[in-house]
């Protein structure tokens, strides 16, 4: 990834790596040959051209850094963007909703996203690093090697505990970080509500904000907690380590003074000597800090991996082609639980929509009308049984075809932090920029003249979390019903399509607009395939079909009149409400 990401700047780093690598080494020998011809008395020449080669090594000391600093930076933002763009990638093409509601995948995407635009550029930079090490080692311990073998082997055995401790720090902290995972997510969610404007209402007037704040604390301390056991870990190994590594080098130190007063080593080899032992140590020292990172990120990385690798949700296949509807949508005793572990939500649901017939579904909470939908989405397959299009089963064809055949405005429907109308535009991208089409959807809606009643009409964004394009003016909220007609406008912009689903599409207005809406939607579903859910019966009851759900099955079937006639589940519902209302009058 870092290379094909940005292989000049890549190659540039190489470069520069090594060159680094080696400067202290030929420094320390240039400087040994420098103090020794002026003990000799060499000539002047021969002292000046050895002091201007550590003036130049001095400038490329100076400037290596950040030459290399700035190509660095340069490739982490290319290996960013990249990573982000095949991470989210990805993720965007995962065709379910199954991994998104599995706590360990968002744990995996969580760190992902934490890793996956780092980690490259990092072991990179650490495999450079310990590559660098190994020079610089390289270069002191054969400036050891001919002074002192005995010294050189030292200092090498005395690096050894390091290594190992160091890769176990690395694979103790990733560990860590996985098992925290739940932890920090459950603190950003507290804080989220604690700075959210959807949870603001609430949370002050139930008086939330202490015990949210209580709890947001407490996972931040539990969070905190583990990384102190690990860190004070990680201190007292580290700090044994040194200790053994300094002993080493005051064993040195004074053996090569002892040398020195005995007339063995010249004061250019006591420099060398010293200066190679704390350059192998030192190398070292950074070999093994870089090896350690580059372990703990490349354990992190897993997580991308995991998660850029991840197996669709759904099979995916395209063996027979998704025709225009011309008969029938059939469900054959269909069966769905969201795990194997969780109860059936559908037990053998048998219904046929038949094309150009309006729908209506009704039934109590819990009884599966939400779940279908999803299923006739594909959002998820059947755990039994068959749901087919004109007799194709919805497993054979492509995923993208299907859903590009459907509109939906689903009972959570979503408000983006965007413009008016990118938010009606998003229902049918080839016509976002179609102002003339918006506008019609919006109509239909009922909304264009609150649309156009707004500081930049169809531009005025949907939030106040940013200004608008001129910086000066905000944005607005605008009221649930408002933004539920908005929905409804995005799914009337994909007027040709073949099966048009509601669910739940007038919860937020008032009757008087829950009656007008009605009244539009039910002239545009005229002779069309759809499907409306609604727990208010007298929206559905025009519907050409009535069908309850009722505990995962189809427990009635027919015209409003037929199920009043006969007198089960709907008749009894139907009557609950509409004697509400003649009580209220």
């Amino acid at each position: 990834m870092a290379w094909n990401a940005g292989p000049a700047w890549a190659a540039t780093i190489v470069v520069l790596s090594l060159f680094a690598a080696a400067i202290p080494v030929v420094t320390t020998w240039i400087t040994k040959l420098t103090l020794d011809g002026l003990a000799a008395k060499d000539t002047t020449t021969t002292v000046i051209a050895l002091a201007f080669a550590l003036a130049v090594l001095g400038l490329a000391a100076s400037l290596t850094p950040l030459i290399r600093g700035y190509a660095g930076t340069e490739l982490d933002r290319q290996i960013s963007l990249r990573a982000q763009d095949r991470l989210y990638g990805v993720i965007g093409r995962l065709p379910g909703l199954a991994r998104f509601e599995d706590p360990t995948f968002l744990d995996h995407l969580r760190l992902a996203v934490q890793s996956g635009g780092m980690t490259p550029g990092q072991v990179g930079e650490a495999v450079l690093g310990m590559v660098g090490g190994l020079i610089t080692a390289g270069g002191f311990l054969g400036a050891l090697l001919s002074i002192s073998p005995l010294m050189a082997a030292l200092t090498l055995l005395g690096s050894l505990p390091a290594l190992l401790a160091e890769i176990l720090m690395a694979k103790r902290l990733a560990a860590m970080m996985w098992t925290l995972g739940p932890v920090e997510r459950r603190e950003f969610f507290y804080s989220q509500l604690l700075s959210s404007t959807e949870a603001a209402k609430e949370v002050r007037l139930y008086g939330l904000s202490e015990f949210l704040h209580k709890r947001m604390l407490g996972e931040r301390r539990t969070a905190n907690a583990e990384k102190r056991r690990l860190e004070q870990r990680q201190t007292l190994t580290q700090g044994a380590l040194r200790a053994v590594a300094a002993m080493i080098s005051g064993a040195g130190l004074v053996w090569a003074m002892m040398q020195a007063r005995a007339g063995m080593l010249t004061i250019g080899d006591v420099l060398m000597f010293v200066a190679a032992m704390a350059g192998v140590q030192g190398a070292i020292g950074g070999l093994v800090a870089q090896l350690g990172l580059a372990h703990q990120h490349l354990l992190l990385f897993s997580h991308y991996r995991h998660v850029v690798g991840a197996e669709p949700d759904l099979p995916l296949r395209a063996d027979q082609q998704l025709p225009p509807l011309s008969a029938q949508i059939e469900l054959k005793d269909v069966w769905f639980r969201y795990g194997p572990d969780h109860p059936w939500i559908l037990r053998g649901v048998n219904l046929t929509i038949p094309r150009g017939v309006s729908i209506g579904l009704v039934g109590l909470n819990g009884s599966g009308k939400s779940t279908l939908v999803k299923l006739l989405c594909r959002f998820y397959d059947p755990v039994r049984g068959t749901i087919t299009w004109d007799g194709v089963d919805l497993r054979n064809v492509d995923v993208a075809d299907l859903r590009n055949r459907i509109s939906v405005v689903f009972q959570d429907f979503m408000q983006y932090d965007l413009s008016v109308a990118e938010n009606i535009g998003v229902g049918d991208l080839a016509r976002i920029g179609d102002r003339h089409a918006i506008k019609d959807a919006a109509e239909r809606a009922g909304v264009n003249d609150a649309v156009q009643a707004l500081p930049s009409g169809y531009d005025t964004l949907m939030t106040r979390s940013f200004f608008q394009e001129d910086e000066q003016s905000e944005g607005v909220y605008l009221s649930g019903g408002q933004g539920q007609r908005i929905a409804i406008a995005r799914a009337l912009l994909r007027d040709e399509r073949d099966l048009l689903i509601l669910d739940e599409p007038s919860s937020g207005l008032d009757a008087e607009a829950e009656y007008e809406l009605h009244m539009r939607l039910k002239k545009h579903r005229a002779g069309k395939t759809s499907l409306l859910i609604s727990h208010r019966l007298n929206t559905v009851r025009e519907a050409d079909i009535l069908v309850v759900l009722d505990d995962g099955v189809v427990a009635e079937l027919g015209s409003h009149d037929d199920l009043i006639q006969l007198d089960g589940h709907y008749s009894r519902l139907f009557t609950m409400q509409a004697v509400g209302y003649q009580d209220d009058l």
